[in-house]
């Protein structure tokens, strides 16, 4: 077997790999000989068949598998000997294409290298921390916010007209061509105008009503609403208003605490902190881990691997198109170019991911099989009744198992990092870290 060197241009690398008849041959007998033992055929007992007839049944059969092996060995070896990690599945194609038995096997094999990635002393950057305290400010601010959320309604005075927001409870009965229908009707019904929660055109009309009054609503049922005797039907709604009710905030006690199961008010406020206190850190994180990466990319330089760039700027191109255009759902549109922006970026992500890739693999990190399973379990949550699908789909999944693995990975190698850098922690306002937040989605 020969492998000869017909390319070597910066990462760029081709070789052309002679498999030798005779080399073919020995595979073949080789192949025949391991299958001997077990082939039955009449006329001889198991295991008794004569070579010649082995090779002469099965030769061509065998052929093929011995071609692919001894090509994939040379590769392996080429591999192991030369030291380079291809960036891409390497290109293999014969060059004679008018083989026959008997006949060595050209084949060409072209890759572009992984470049070497320069060693980086992490003692030698220097990072700023954000730290945001979650004080009483912020947590009476929380605390309103969820009061808002958990609003009761209270009666507004005698007389008062219904605006859009307020809650009027009332008796109807619904009727489509004068004839009560199937659950068109309800008593003491609290709806609340302006949630949409009726069928278009309702709420409005309720507006400016009074306790006391009756309203005849007039609406006309959806084409597509789910009762099939009533799609595209005009129906008359006669209502008795019974009490116009204004929002208010929930009370800031004890019984606000135990409806998002806090024991009490103190309680509630605790959990309110830590939440805070959690959602700070995350984000001074992302914006300290956005520090770093711009570091890193200041301290190395090397050269990157075309298709990885190429390719890296076509899907920013592509997803940034999708986000310009959100009513195109499919990939049934025009050619996207990459603009000089994307492939910039490209090269940047890139040369990140090669250099994080390489640290990540000298320091012997790994994604653990229970960093995965609650990374998934996570996600999962987002498909509520539907987990165990989900689950199942990620494992039969190499792909998504790859791109739920990544990020994960990620972090641990900017964790070991930012261990041997230099961090300053710096206190600085709520207001301050949501800035630094912003801008990171700016750049």
């Amino acid at each position: 077997m020969q492998v000869t060197e017909t390319l070597n241009e910066g990462l760029k690398r081709s070789y052309a790999i002679t498999v030798t008849a005779a080399e073919l041959d020995a595979k073949v007998n080789e192949k025949l000989a391991e299958a001997q033992p077990e082939v039955e055929m009449k006329g001889f007992r198991k295991g008794k068949v004569p070579m010649a007839l082995l090779k002469k049944q099965f030769g061509q059969r065998v052929m093929g598998e011995a071609m692919q092996e001894s090509i994939d060995g040379a590769m392996s070896d080429h591999f192991e000997k030369s030291g380079d990690r291809p960036a891409m599945q390497p290109e293999v194609k014969m060059t004679n294409e008018d083989w026959k038995e008997g006949d060595d096997v050209e084949v060409s094999m072209s890759y572009e290298a992984l470049p070497e990635i320069p060693e980086v002393d992490f003692t030698k950057i220097k990072l700023e921390k954000m730290v945001v305290k979650a004080g009483d400010a912020e947590v009476d601010e929380a605390l309103g916010n969820l009061a808002e959320t958990a609003q009761d309604f209270k009666a507004r005075k005698k007389g008062s007209k219904a605006k859009d927001g307020d809650q009027v409870v009332m008796d109807f009965v619904g009727k489509v061509d004068g004839e009560a229908f199937d659950g068109g009707s309800a008593e003491d019904y609290p709806l609340v105008l302006g949630s949409n929660s009726f069928i278009p055109g309702f709420e409005e009309q309720l507006v400016g009503v009074k306790a006391g009054e009756e309203k005849a609503v007039t609406v006309s049922f959806p084409e597509d609403y789910q009762a099939e005797h009533l799609k595209g039907k005009e129906a008359v709604f006669d209502c008795t208003i019974k009490e116009v009710k204004q929002p208010v905030a929930a009370q800031i006690d004890d019984e606000l605490a135990k409806k998002f199961g806090a024991d009490d008010l103190a309680a509630l406020k605790t959990q309110i902190s830590e939440r805070l206190e959690a959602e700070y850190t995350g984000a001074a994180r992302a914006v300290m881990k956005r520090g770093l990466l711009d570091s890193l990319d200041g301290l190395v330089s090397f050269d990157l691997p075309p298709s990885l760039v190429d390719a890296e700027a076509g899907q920013i191109a592509h997803q940034l198109w999708h986000e310009e255009n959100p009513d195109v759902e499919g990939h049934d549109h025009p050619e996207i170019e990459p603009t000089d922006e994307h492939k910039s970026l490209a090269e940047r992500r890139v040369r990140l991911g090669l250099l994080l890739a390489e640290i990540g693999q000298k320091a012997e990190i790994e994604v653990t099989d229970g960093e995965m399973t609650q990374a998934i379990m996570n996600q999962a949550r987002q498909y509520p009744g539907q987990e165990r699908q989900f689950f199942e789909f990620v494992q039969q999944n190499q792909q998504m198992q790859q791109q739920m693995r990544a990020p994960i990975f990620e972090d641990k190698v900017v964790d070991h990092i930012v261990e041997q850098a230099k961090v300053t922690e710096k206190e600085v306002s709520k207001d301050d870290l949501q800035k630094a937040v912003e801008a990171l989605d700016e750049e």
